[in-house]
């Protein structure tokens, strides 16, 4: 019973919390409020006329929720590279970084479920996920297994961070033996969730520009480079907003992460791109439209092309520790990476897929104003979660949030 009432006092407090604070965080959560309510009317138009509201078709049946899904899925696994560090490495720099690495990832699961159930068309057919209910077809879809893996990650990053927090809430020490099996579970499984996304392009046969056995990896190196650079960038905002002290080795230490899979990424990059354009066939047809366009259809000729320059400017400025050491060009060079990262794994990824059919049909995609507004409003929501988890574990971690028993 003193649990529930510990718990019970930590849910008012939080509450208090989250409600109170500066009006420049009034006015961000307003912001984001609003964001998500566009998002809400938008998918409201979506659940009226159906996925038509959309920009995809018989032909592109996955579009820009897929897309953010896919990339979300590497955002999320990237908390692992904080986790095996503090956790299993017991390296101390990493410690006061791993929980808004977790919150993070916690956040980007939510909006990986967001995402799929907006590409569902409705919550109304989520009752076929539901194993012994659902046509859920374990295991020989992997579709299937994506969803056990997202939804176990999702409980492995929501429960290390919560039983760390509840101890430091009651001014006590975590007991190792409580959560580092969890943490060394969560190694293997971040890897998992994003080799059984890569599994679940990469298994589809005709589809030949996913059918390739580099898939998974690159998967991974794109991840543990755009993650933890956008836990750069989060963790520069904390440091400048907050009284939550991130040392400069820590950012150091993970942005010599993000420049060793950032090269390893443009690598196997280089490696496709030999593989599809040395000696081309009729498989390279969508390597071909993604780049270059294919019988004058371009559309994704913009985006590619401002993908990989950014990404060879952010990965080659990495390599002069001169230049990575200084945090300005440190936090713009992240930037750029997570932005063409997310245009490279999003858009380069699933829609050249589809172009051209198996028939040889070309019919392009681009994106409606309905899926812009439920892709922003999803990404409203998971940024307002992210603020209100890191405001609680900061002020958990700072002392200021603490559990007062009555006398």
């Amino acid at each position: 019973m003193k649990i529930l009432k510990v718990f019970k006092n930590l849910t008012l407090d939080s509450l208090n919390l989250i409600t109170t604070g500066s009006v420049k965080y009034h006015l961000w959560m307003g912001f984001l409020s609003i964001v998500m309510l566009v998002g809400m009317y938008c998918y409201s138009i979506q659940l009226e006329h159906g996925l038509g509201a959309t920009g995809m078709n018989d032909r592109v049946s996955w579009g820009l929720y897929i897309s953010n899904f896919t990339f979300l899925v590497g955002v999320a696994a990237a908390a692992v590279m904080l986790v095996m560090p503090t956790y299993v490495l017991k390296d101390i720099d990493f410690k006061r970084a791993v929980l808004i690495g977790e919150g993070l990832a916690v956040s980007a699961l939510l909006m990986c479920l967001a995402f799929v159930i907006a590409d569902m068309g409705g919550p109304g057919v989520l009752w076929h996920m539901i194993p012994g209910i659902g046509v859920f077809n374990f295991p020989n879809s992997m579709l299937t297994w994506d969803v056990i893996v997202l939804n176990g990650y999702l409980f492995i990053n929501i429960t290390i961070p919560l039983y760390i927090l509840f101890r430091h809430y009651q001014n006590k020490e975590s007991n190792p033996k409580v959560y580092v099996p969890g943490a060394f579970l969560s190694v293997f499984w971040a890897v998992g969730i994003h080799l059984v996304t890569a599994f679940l392009y990469q298994g589809l046969q005709a589809r030949p520009f996913w059918n390739n056995a580099l898939l998974g990896p690159r998967f991974l190196a794109s991840a543990f480079a755009a993650g933890p650079a956008l836990i750069i960038l989060v963790l520069a905002v904390i440091r400048s907003h907050t009284k939550f002290n991130i040392a400069d080795k820590t950012i150091k230490k993970i942005a010599l992460i993000v420049t060793v899979a950032a090269q390893i990424n443009l690598i196997m990059l280089v490696s496709e791109l030999f593989k599809e354009f040395y000696a081309p066939t009729h498989h390279s047809e969508s390597a071909f439209y993604l780049f270059f366009g294919l019988e004058g259809k371009n559309a994704l000729l913009p985006w590619i092309w401002t993908s990989i320059p950014l990404n060879v400017l952010a990965t080659i400025m990495l390599l002069f520790t001169k230049l990575r050491n200084n945090f300005k060009v440190l936090y713009f060079c992240c930037f750029i990476l997570f932005i063409a990262i997310w245009i490279e794994k999003g858009f380069g990824l699933i829609i050249p897929g589809f172009i051209p059919g198996p028939y040889g049909a070309i019919v392009e995609y681009s994106p409606t104003g309905v899926e812009i507004g439920v892709t922003l409003g999803i990404w409203a929501m998971g940024i307002f979660i992210f603020t209100i988890l890191s405001k609680v574990a900061i002020n958990i971690e700072l002392g200021e949030l603490r559990y007062r028993p009555k006398k």
